[in-house]
């Protein structure tokens, strides 16, 4: 069994504070664990790498990308 360590990631205060409970920090940490060292053959890093490179291949750059992700996500918590 691999070893746990504890990190210290900058997050918004009220991410902060849902991750005061335990079961979502645990489950957070095995997302974490998952982005940093995914799978060869992980569906949502050949999803977000395709996405990726089929939005430069229309010409958007990263900004553009960014711009339109945080107007989606404001719309969302609207």
């Amino acid at each position: 069994m691999s070893r746990v360590s504890r990190i210290e990631i900058p997050v918004k205060e009220a991410t902060a504070a849902a991750l005061a409970d335990a079961r979502r920090l645990e489950a957070v940490g095995r997302l974490v664990d998952r982005l940093v060292r995914p799978g060869v053959d992980d569906p949502l890093v050949a999803l977000l790498e395709r996405t990726a490179g089929e939005a430069r291949a229309a010409g958007l750059t990263e900004e553009e990308i960014e711009s339109e992700l945080a107007a989606y996500n404001a719309e969302r918590r609207g």
